[in-house]
């Protein structure tokens, strides 16, 4: 969590981004070379890289495709395995030399190795962490310098899409002698109330130099709204060639509270100065005062309120994108999500980006950092297991250093379904995890997730973790609460409901296994054997209200584990390619390119206040005249009335007019036609038109919405998700979403016709998606299909360039449209060009 700054004023012009640019971190991710496959000598600096394909990382190889049968299934039908190799040459600059060099990558997906100028410098098999290497003993300071990365991901090495290659962001570090260490600040917030906190700031010192020396050490503590608020100094001794660390603390009055409301976020910047004054490093972290805490009895409360999770757990992959991080994608995501309702963030199952904690800080979301889905039982072939002997102490605790500066972290997870919950032993290693993240971070409770309900608590694991999370227990909280009620409980993975975006096959309410069409039906009543409709998780957390919350499975739709089709977990050896081309998840509430699906909605209805309607299915059922067609509402009013061609059908009233669904899952033993008070049900006999629903609150109409019968798609609509994103640094991206609609401006639900995007002017292409978790279409296909009316088109501002980005969709015999969108530059940036 670290940039140096060339000065206080320009912190302060930068509060609202930690990551302002300054001297001593470079921006290193222009201008690799990458090569897909096997080289000889790749890491020689003589080597000639010319004909190699130049790059701008974080890139995601694999995202490229082809799709193919060929891969499993399991993780994508994609090619994330095999050999891969960057280069990056550089000259230091005048500034540079003589200093401290590190080269630091936030992550590289996996089994990475890296050289400079032909020296070895390490390996690092775990893709979802990062890691810095000093650089300075082999650095050529008059001639060019050549950094080598070898990338060698293995098959069956994870249980979904992983991608492939430097897929996080890389980072020139450059310091004096005496500087702060890699992620050597923590800033704990102790004691909190509204009146008074105090701050503890432990700074690590770290002095290359072969003789010890005094430093001052100067923290400035920064409020919210840029003002200095406190300035701590102490002396103390850099000890020669080792890294020593300073501690200092103050009581911080009337604290701006970190909240879920009110996000305020404060820095520390750090001085160090030698003996002679002169400024060695500059420093900022980023930080937030909150108070957590923990009850078995209440539940979780934040700054003393007591707080449900309304969570979801997510994968890593960014849709269209891949793996490939982008700050934008991520923070869209994480939008979308709070449109939900959502206020927790589960990282399944892996250390997530810093792109997203620095979202989730600024954005009010808490999080559950999640550090491994393996420990040494494997549950594929060349999962991290292989690995976890000699390096799970140190990813855990780098995983721990990394983040523990971010405010909305409240736990940390040690694993995900590990397989020795069913060992009589796995409590031991369960009790070195959790031991870990109390040496490391002593304000932090830490937690897992068991899907093993017998065998974590006949083997003692659940008692080894501060807070206990349940994978789909739902119908087990009643005997957890009674027979453990020292415990501390929530819903760690729920729901696991699947569905395709706008897909009703003439099924139904009836809850299949699959269906001929590899898509599965969006009224939310199908999932696999342990799964249940997210009414069922309402219903079980209302009855047992210390069951701090839930997090379901999963926000988004994710590549890979296209579950009902391809396979089974720990039965097929990681090989899913019975149903190609099946090759993405349908557990998402939203799809792969954020389009909500139904079930976003039914969480809508029961996480948010603001008013909301919502009607499926769609109206455009040709043959099935006269036939009932179950009609759902999902509303958060008091009561709808639904009307077919103006003619009313009646009102219901939410909560007492249930809507009977099938359920029948694990553990659950009640009936297999559940009455949900959460949805609004009719059974409507089927004649084209307009089905709409009006809802209210005492009587006045809150909400309507309408839904036509429609004819033959006429023309695009576009709709940009901004008007204006920034031209700085090329990385910002502007989602814009075609619809296809009738001659009567209709929406077309059902239309799946070809289309193509252009983009020009201040702008680049960058990928396509539709949500089609069967689409084998690669993303960097600029011609698609529509699914079920909807397609999607991502665009890059171009660095440096102020103007204006036309985005252009053409379909057969479609009406084309355009939309324009302004790239604009900071005034910081102009100022630097």
């Amino acid at each position: 969590m670290k940039r140096q700054l060339l000065t206080l004023c320009m912190l302060l012009l930068a509060v609202p981004m930690l990551w302002a640019q300054s001297n001593g971190q470079t921006d290193f991710n222009k201008n690799w070379k990458f090569f897909k496959g096997s080289v000889n000598e790749g890491e020689k600096a003589t080597l000639n890289d010319d004909n190699w394909r130049t790059v701008r990382v974080p890139h995601d190889w694999a995202i490229e495709g082809p799709f193919s049968k060929e891969y499993s299934t399991r993780c994508g039908g994609l090619p994330f395995h095999g050999e891969g190799w960057y280069r990056k040459h550089f000259t230091l600059t005048e500034e540079q030399k003589g200093k401290q060099v590190a080269i630091e990558f936030e992550g590289v997906m996996n089994n990475s190795e890296v050289w400079i100028n032909g020296h070895y410098l390490g390996k690092r098999p775990f893709g979802y962490i990062g890691f810095e290497y000093d650089l300075t003993p082999y650095l050529n300071e008059k001639t060019e310098n050549v950094i080598a990365v070898k990338v060698s991901p293995e098959d069956l090495s994870s249980r979904w899409y992983p991608g492939a290659g430097i897929y996080r962001k890389v980072w020139l570090n450059v310091n004096n002698s005496i500087h702060v260490g890699h992620w050597g600040s923590f800033v704990k917030a102790n004691n909190v109330t509204s009146r008074v906190a105090t701050i503890e700031i432990a700074i690590d010192v770290q002095n290359h130099l072969k003789s010890d020396e005094i430093v001052t050490i100067t923290n400035k503590v920064i409020s919210p709204e840029g003002k200095v608020v406190k300035v701590l100094n102490t002396k103390t001794v850099a000890e020669k060639e080792a890294t020593v660390k300073s501690m200092q603390s103050f009581n911080l009055l009337s604290p701006e509270l970190w909240s879920q409301e009110q996000p305020n976020l404060y820095h520390v910047v750090t001085e160090i100065k030698d003996n002679k004054g002169k400024l060695m490093d500059t420093y900022t972290s980023r930080f937030g005062v909150r108070d957590i805490k923990f009850t078995a009895k209440e539940g979780f409360f934040l700054n003393g309120k007591l707080t449900k999770f309304k969570g979801v757990c997510l994968h890593h992959d960014l849709g269209p994108l891949g793996t490939a991080v982008n700050r934008r994608a991520t923070e869209r995501q994480l939008q979308i999500m709070k449109d939900m309702g959502v206020n927790a963030i589960r990282t399944s199952h892996n250390p997530p980006s810093r792109e997203l904690l620095e979202v989730c800080d600024e954005m009010g979301l808490i999080v559950i950092d999640e550090a491994f889905d393996e420990w040494k039982i494997g549950k594929i072939e060349n999962g991290y297991n292989n690995y976890f002997d000699e390096w799970h102490d140190r990813d855990l605790r780098d995983m721990i250093r990394r983040d523990r500066n971010h405010p909305s972290i409240i736990l940390w997870s040690i694993g995900n379904e590990i397989l020795e919950q069913g060992s009589k032993e796995g409590w031991k290693v369960a009790n070195k995890l959790a031991t870990i993240c109390h040496e490391e971070d002593p304000s932090r409770p830490n937690t897992a997730g068991f899907n093993n309900y017998g065998g974590s608590i006949k083997h003692k694991l659940a008692d080894q973790v501060d807070v206990v999370g349940f994978n789909y227990k739902p119908a087990k909280y009643a005997e957890l609460v009674e027979e453990h009620p020292d415990w501390i409980i929530y819903g760690s993975e729920t729901e696991s409901v699947t569905s395709s975006r706008g897909v009703y096959q003439d099924t139904f309410l009836e809850k299949y296994e699959k269906h001929e069409d590899k898509q599965v039906t969006s009224y939310d009543i199908v999932g696999p054997v342990w799964a249940y409709p997210p009414d069922m998780e309402f219903k079980f957390e209302k009855e047992n209200p210390s069951i701090m919350g839930e997090f379901m499975w999963t926000g988004f739709d994710y590549y890979g584990e296209p579950t009902p089709y391809g396979g089974r977990d720990n039965v097929t050896n990681g090989q899913w390619r019975a149903d190609w081309p099946s090759k993405s998840s349908y557990f998402g509430a939203v799809d792969l390119c954020g389009f909500p699906k139904d079930r976003f909605y039914l969480y809508q209805s029961e996480w948010t206040d603001k008013p909301m309607l919502h009607v499926l299915p769609h109206w455009n059922w040709k043959g099935y005249e006269g036939k009932e067609i179950p009609v759902f509402v999902y509303t958060n009013a008091e009561e709808v009335e639904l009307f077919l061609n103006g003619q009313s059908l009646g009102k219901k009233v939410k909560g007492v007019d249930k809507a009977t669904i099938p359920v029948s899952f694990r553990f659950y033993e009640g009936p297999n036609n559940f009455e949900s008070p959460y949805r609004l049900r009719w059974d409507v006999p089927y004649q084209k038109g307009e089905l709409k629903a009006i809802s209210y609150i005492d009587g006045k109409v809150i909400n309507e919405e309408v839904i036509h019968t429609t004819i033959k798609a006429k023309s695009i609509t576009l709709e940009a998700d901004r008007q204006v994103i920034s031209a700085d640094n090329g990385e910002d991206l502007v989602y814009v979403t075609a619809r296809a609609i009738d001659e009567n401006g209709h929406f077309c639900a059902t239309f799946n016709g070809e289309l193509s995007f252009d983009v020009q002017g201040a702008g680049t292409f960058e990928a396509t998606g539709n949500g089609d978790p069967t689409m084998t279409i690669v993303p960097q296909s600029k011609k698609l299909k529509f699914f079920n009316g909807m397609a999607l088109v991502i665009a890059r501002a171009k660095e440096g360039v102020e103007g204006t980005m036309t985005i252009t969709a053409k379909g057969k015999r479609l009406k084309s449209a355009t939309i324009k969108v302004e790239t604009k530059l900071s005034a910081t940036a102009k100022r630097e060009l």
